[in-house]
């Protein structure tokens, strides 16, 4: 055969191989509102960057009929591009071919994209969406899956790993997502679960739709396994290019660094925090008061509001923030909460991105509810995360810092680098009301006028001691600062320590409070 015609061969096998599933199931697939896994890939790398592996790679499966069936790419496309100049890796599942089943080759093509980020430590992005295990080819599909969680373990913490929930993902293919660094979900079109609605009718005969039981939704707002909630996929794929923007390539890298920008003059920091320590306001306006172009791009924005984490940057360079938000249960660390923020200082840790804390808590959440959830076993994973991390950390006390949650907020006690203090910081065991009406409980019953002498004691506490300048005069806090000086106390601190470097005991790993 001439070269001609093998070239015009090889054409007509790839330009079939492209078409997927083929016109009709492609219908199918935009009917949903959904883009094909082609379309996709190109809508999230950089225009001409994409380059594909694995094309013509076949099904090996014989039975059930499977053998004469053409099942283009086996479902999956995978290959590597760029996204702002920057390279990744990148696998999307296919559903026009056999619903993004996966199958021996399926599992094989990914695992081998995973091996290939690992080993050229780009990230890694997953398009998830599927119809979940071919059970045409049984165990094998099985051991595809394990074979997938192998190698997210095996990446977690060298290389950053996102999932993008971009149609059904159920049974065992939610725990790779699980087990990656970032999930992101589109309204509508996400679904997540481990049984699905058929079978939780048939077992315990009880009707739910999908959307209720494993949406977009449900996972942002509710479980908590969704970090990143888009109303589009083109918002999505927008989200995933601004991350990719904050973080590294991998764990010997840092963050790229961008010209510096002040914060807008519409983000005073003066003012946002109310006299009134029982008064509410949005900790995010302090963040945003700090960073530049005032730019924060907040995680898991809508669960466990009452504390807020983070990206943005201080004089160009990527930080994490952690704050608690006085506007959602005062600000309190719950389950859910302290679950959240130590997840994520680890990620910062993990990656080499200083974690800037805000603190403004009246400490843990009480209640049989949360002693019930394991408060105590949560709870903990925050003082272990600070405690653990060896990035630059440094802590600033806006307002309320009391009892366990002074402590939790990457305190010095868990060795923050750097901790400040504003002028009506209070720092104390616990509110000055609380401990007045404990410590004057007495002289407090015997008085002519208890609520005079209440108050007079709940001030007499405030002075001595629930003010930064007993603690500033313990070492704990290295500055009192004026609102105004946070930003550039922030920027210096992040310049002196940009070198840190401290050695752990040595070990084989720790053992978090899971």
């Amino acid at each position: 055969m001439a070269l001609s015609s093998k070239i015009r061969e090889f054409h007509e096998k790839r330009e079939k191989l492209l078409l997927g599933g083929g016109e009709q199931t492609v219908e199918k697939q935009k009917a949903m509102g959904k883009r094909t896994a082609r379309e996709r890939i190109s809508a999230l790398l950089d225009e001409g960057s994409f380059t594909e592996y694995d094309l013509f790679v076949k099904h090996v499966a014989h039975d059930f009929d499977m053998g004469d069936k053409s099942l283009p790419g086996d479902g999956v496309i995978t290959g590597t591009g760029t996204i702002d100049g920057s390279p990744v890796a990148v696998f999307a599942q296919d559903f026009t071919v056999a619903g993004g089943s996966l199958g021996l080759m399926h599992s094989r093509k990914i695992t081998k994209i995973m091996d290939h980020a690992l080993k050229m430590r780009m990230p890694l992005i997953g398009i998830n969406d599927s119809g979940g295990a071919r059970i045409q080819e049984g165990v094998n599909s099985l051991a595809g899956y394990g074979e997938i969680f192998f190698r997210n373990t095996l990446s977690s913490g060298v290389i950053p790993q996102i999932s993008v929930i971009l149609g059904p993902c159920a049974g065992g293919a939610v725990y790779s997502p699980a087990l990656t660094d970032f999930v992101f979900v589109v309204d509508n079109i996400s679904k997540m679960f481990i049984t699905g609605p058929e079978v939780i009718k048939t077992v315990l005969g009880e009707e739910i739709s999908m959307e209720d039981l494993g949406g977009a939704r449900v996972h942002s707002e509710i479980s908590g396994n969704a970090h990143f909630f888009a109303g589009s996929e083109e918002e999505c794929f927008a989200q995933i290019k601004k991350l990719i923007g904050f973080i590294p390539r991998n764990n010997t890298e840092k963050a790229g660094v961008l010209t510096s920008a002040e914060p807008l003059t519409a983000h005073e920091i003066d003012g946002i925090v109310p006299d009134d320590p029982t008064l509410p306001y949005d900790v995010r306006d302090v963040i945003k008061a700090v960073a530049d172009n005032s730019d924060f791009f907040e995680v898991m924005e809508n669960f466990a509001g009452s504390i807020v984490i983070g990206f943005g940057r201080i004089e160009g360079r990527t930080a994490g923030f952690v704050a608690n938000q006085p506007l959602e249960m005062a600000g309190v660390l719950d389950v859910d909460s302290s679950d959240k923020a130590a997840r994520f200082i680890r990620f910062c840790d993990a990656f080499n991105i200083p974690v800037i804390t805000f603190v403004d808590i009246p400490g843990y959440l009480p209640g049989a509810d949360q002693e019930h959830a394991g408060l105590i076993r949560h709870g903990a994973k925050i003082l272990y995360s600070y405690s653990e991390a060896t990035v630059p950390k440094i802590t600033v006390i806006l307002r309320k810092a009391y009892g366990g949650g002074y402590i939790a907020m990457g305190s010095r006690h868990l060795r923050a680098d750097f901790v400040f203090a504003w002028p009506a910081a209070e720092i104390a065991v616990m509110g000055p009301e609380g401990a007045a009406n404990i410590i004057f409980r007495k002289e407090i019953m015997s008085s002519a006028d208890p609520e005079e002498t209440r108050r007079q004691k709940i001030e007499e506490y405030r002075k001595k001691f629930a003010n930064p300048y007993v603690a500033a005069s313990r070492g704990y806090i290295d500055a009192v600062i004026e609102p105004s000086e946070t930003r550039k106390f922030i920027a210096h601190s992040l310049k002196v320590s940009e070198n840190k470097e401290i050695q752990l005991p040595p070990k084989k790993h720790g053992l978090p409070p899971f």
